[in-house]
Formats: structure tokens, sequence, C-alpha cells
């Protein structure tokens, strides 16, 4: 009994079977037949609704394998600060949301980059002390590896000159030791424990709004990277029949015992939200110039990055996990941070062999490879380690890339190199880093450009473009494999989950550069239409 069958269309299926089709048939969440018209059609009965697509263009549900969504949700609350090209327009908007704000209550913010403005120096506490002098004021860097804080929120958090700096972090300090108002990695915990939080009702609300945006922007799933009030915001929002995304949920560091303790595993849950992997940070950011360098970044000859977890660390974390049944996925943008990531998994692969563990089974991934050293730039591939990759980077990024790494950049958000060497790749936006947007993100792929068609017509370093179909695949096939998915999700064939997005133009013939003006018209997750309609 064929419950909807969607035809006169132009199908991109990515499936083996047959590469483009007319029509499909679907019978609850699962398509259970794909091809021409005059053959789909027969499988109608008096109850089969049939949608004429009227030749738009049909791809497989995209999905976003790296965001943080919980932060994502909170961070369409906040003020909006990302991006802005200086610091002043930054202040404004914390002052007048400070004017909306009762005294003493927290004011909240992400997306500021300082490399952005004209002086490309770091904020300090007395800027935000000048608008905000009664409101403890808490600001995420665009890379979330920084945050700008005002006296208030170091005095609610007692940081005085005294405090010394965590393991693995830093509070940036001027000639007298007194702090500057900028934390670095591991020292945001010292005050991020300080802000209140939503409960988790209030998060699943927030995140009902976000996951609207999100379906309208042709997303049908993600991979996320926050903590536990996440996954409880997640479930409710699943017990309350309102759903409509598919979750891998990984597990961070912090928290990973207890996932031990109870014996879960990898894939653990269902089609809508399951388990992933074990989520560690090896390093920090370029933003901040945290990301772990082999060598010092460009005219700063006495900083190499941040080592935010140790090796020894990560080998006890991702042995013990990958014995428990877990893969992981370890955050790593220098390629010093790479180089020992890399070096982890090769103890975990030989473990592996010595427990009998396929390498199937444990799909770890490296998250970013922003930059990796050219005598590392086959081990992936040797590794068989998924590289978990953001193309929208390469272009919100390459004048930071250019002006800290230099020629080194050659080597950085490089898809095409792992790629050629037969590497699963992955892609995502890390939104709230950057802003959810599947579209956006093989635009970048596909020319190195900016929507405004800088660094030029030919990109940046454009040998490492792809091909439109290769970045399609990054946000459906490669997702689908690393969540163990990839025999029902990515794919529109036979026994797929009939997650879908109709798109208003033929996004595999157009050239690159309109694929920012291609429109979303109708998102299917399952079966049902979550947006649109055709």
């Amino acid at each position: 009994m064929t419950d909807r069958i969607l035809y006169n269309g132009n199908i991109v299926t990515l499936d083996s079977a047959a590469r483009r089709v007319s029509a499909v048939a679907i019978v609850g969440e699962r398509i259970i037949a794909a091809g021409s018209d005059d053959d789909i059609l027969t499988l109608a009965h008096h109850g089969t609704i049939k949608e004429n697509l009227e030749q738009q263009t049909v791809i497989p549900g995209l999905t976003d394998a790296h965001l943080h969504w919980q932060w994502t949700a909170r961070a369409l609350q906040e003020v909006d600060v990302f991006e802005v090209p200086n610091k002043q327009v930054a202040l404004e908007r914390v002052a007048e949301r400070a004017a909306q704000t009762p005294v003493g209550e927290w004011v909240t913010g992400h997306g500021w980059s300082q490399s952005m403005w004209p002086d490309g120096a770091f904020p300090t506490a007395a800027d935000l002390d000048r608008v905000a002098p009664d409101h403890p004021v808490y600001l995420r860097a665009k890379s979330g590896h920084a945050v700008w804080v005002n006296t208030r929120a170091l005095q609610a958090a007692g940081i005085t000159a005294e405090t010394p700096d965590p393991d693995g972090g830093q509070f940036s300090r001027d000639e007298s030791g007194a702090p500057t108002g900028i934390l670095f990695e591991t020292a945001i915990d010292a005050v991020a424990r300080h802000v209140p939080i939503a409960s988790v009702d209030q998060l699943a609300d927030q995140m009902a709004s976000a996951q609207t945006l999100a379906l309208a922007s042709g997303l049908t799933g993600f991979h996320d990277f926050d903590g536990p009030d996440c996954l409880r915001a997640l479930q409710i929002l699943r017990e309350r029949g309102e759903l409509s995304l598919r979750v891998v949920k990984n597990i961070n560091k912090e928290w990973i015992a207890h996932a031990h303790a109870l014996g879960i595993r990898w894939g653990f849950g269902d089609d809508w939200l399951r388990v992933g992997a074990l989520k560690i940070f090896a390093d920090g950011a370029l933003g901040p110039r945290t990301a772990l360098m082999l060598d010092p970044y460009e005219n700063e000859p006495d900083n190499r990055g941040i080592a935010v977890s140790d090796y020894e660390e990560m080998v006890d974390l991702v042995t013990r996990a990958t014995a428990a049944g877990l893969p992981s996925t370890i955050h790593a943008i220098g390629d010093a941070a790479v180089r020992r990531v890399l070096d982890v998994y090769q103890v975990a692969r030989e473990e592996e062999v010595r427990l009998r563990i396929p390498r199937r089974s444990r799909r770890h991934r490296i998250e970013h490879v922003q930059i990796i050293h050219p005598d590392d730039h086959h081990r992936l591939a040797e590794l068989d380690i998924i590289a978990s990759m953001q193309p929208i980077h390469a272009v919100s990024d390459y004048e930071m890339a250019d002006r800290y790494w230099g020629t080194r950049s050659q080597w950085a958000y490089n898809a095409r190199l792992q790629i050629d060497q037969g590497v699963q790749v992955a892609f995502g936006s890390d939104s709230p880093i950057d802003p959810f947007a599947p579209l956006g993100g093989i635009h970048a792929a596909v020319t190195r450009r900016r929507a405004d068609g800088s660094p030029g017509p030919d990109g940046w370093y454009p040998d490492a473009r792809l091909t439109i179909e290769e970045a399609l695949r990054g946000f459906t096939i490669g997702p689908a494999y690393a969540a163990g998915l990839e025999d029902r999700l990515g794919r529109l064939g036979r026994g797929c989950l009939a997650d879908l997005v109709v798109l208003d133009r033929d996004l595999m013939s157009i050239p690159a550069d309109e694929i920012l003006d291609v429109a979303v018209v109708a998102t299917m997750v399952g079966g049902q239409w979550r947006h649109g309609g055709v």
C-alpha cells in the first residue's frame, strides 16, 4: 500500500542503482521504489497521495555533520554580534540590550571576531564597562574558543590578577597581570559556570524555533557536539512529537565515563536520535590563535597555540572508548594538533587489531582538519579516518589564514586533498560559528569564494575546489557513513528513508555562481513535509 508518490520530477538520487529518476514511491518513512513516472504511478491505489513535482529538482536530505545545537538555539535569542565590522557596533548592540534588561541580570551574545576589525586588536572589559556598567556581560567569540567579558562578570567569577591560568586555558592579562576581559579555551569555564542557563523545557522551545529555520535551509539532520542538556531537550522534543530532524548526539569527554558505566555503544537509539562518538578537544582555534601549530604563527615567534588535551590523555580516552564500543571524534585545527591526533588514532588502530575490532565498526573522525602538514596529508587515508570539515570556514577564514599561517594555507581547509586519497569526508557548518546553510557550504566548497566574490574569480587556492556532486556527497553520503546509516540515509533509493529536499533549479547543472540563488521549495523528513510542500 503506497502512501505517497512524487512524480514528474528531476530527482538526483546519489544511488548507484539509478542516478536520476522522475518518481519515487513512499510507504511510511521509507522509499519503496524509484524510477520512471510510468513505473512508479502503477503502484498507486485509491488512497495514495500523488504529488506532481512539475520538473523541480529533488536531492537527498542534507545533514550538517558538525554543529552545536543547544548553542545555536540559544544564540538566536541573544545579542547578535556575529561578524560585526568593528568593536563599536558590538558595543552599541550590547548597550541596546542592557537598556532593556533589569539591572544585575546577564547580557550574553555571540559571534564577534577581532580579526575582522580594522585594528585587529582584542577588546577589553573596560570597553564593555562603558556601555553596560550595571550588568555582567558575556560575549562568545565567533570561534567559540574565546570570550569577552566585563568587570562585573570577572567579579562574579572571582577572577583577579592572582587567579592562575587553568590547564589548557589562559586569561589575557595586562602588564600588571590584571585580567583584561578576554578568556581563552578552558579559562572560559571560570565565567561560563556563573551565566544563568535556560531550563531544559525552555531550551526545547528554543530548539523548536531553530528547527524551523534548519528545515527551511534544506537540513534534514545534524550531528551535535553540545552537552547533556542538549540531549535532554532533544528527547523532550521527541516526546512532544516535535522532533523533525535526525540527530546523532556525540558525547564530550566530561561525560564519557557515564556512557561507559551504562554500557552505551555507538548507534544506541534509533533513526531519529542516536549516540555517536566520544568528543575530545585537542587544541583551540585560528581566530584567537590558540590552534596548536608545529611552527609559530606569522609575526608571533613565541606563539604556537594551546594544547587543550595532552597526548597521553587522548590515547587513554580513545582506547578505552574503542574497547567499550564507541568511536572517537577529535577537534584538531592546527597542524601540530592534527599530527598528534593521527598519532593517537595510530595507537587506537593497533589496539583494535589486537582486540579483533573491525575498522568499519570504529568510524573515528577528526573534526575540522583545518590545516595539515604536508608530511601528514596521507595519514587519514592510511588509518581510515573520516575528515569532518566545514567548507564555509575556508571562505570566512581565508584572510585570517593568510595573515597568521602565510603560505602554509595551501594545506588549509583542503577537502580536495582528502577526497583524492579516498578519505570519506563529512561536511558541516560548526553552527553557530558559521550559520547552518548547507547550500552556502556547497557554494563555498565549489567556488572557494564568498558571496561577494572575494577573493576573486578563481577563489582562494582554487586547486582545492570541489565539484558540485562532491560537495553534495559531503552533506549527504559522508554524514550518513559517519553515523553508520549509509544503508538508509544520504541517497534516494529503495529502502532509504524518505528524507529529501525540493529545489527551484537543478543544482547539478547550474553555474557555480548561481548556487547561492537556489531556493529550498520544500523539505521532507520521514515521508512527511516538514517545510513547504508541492
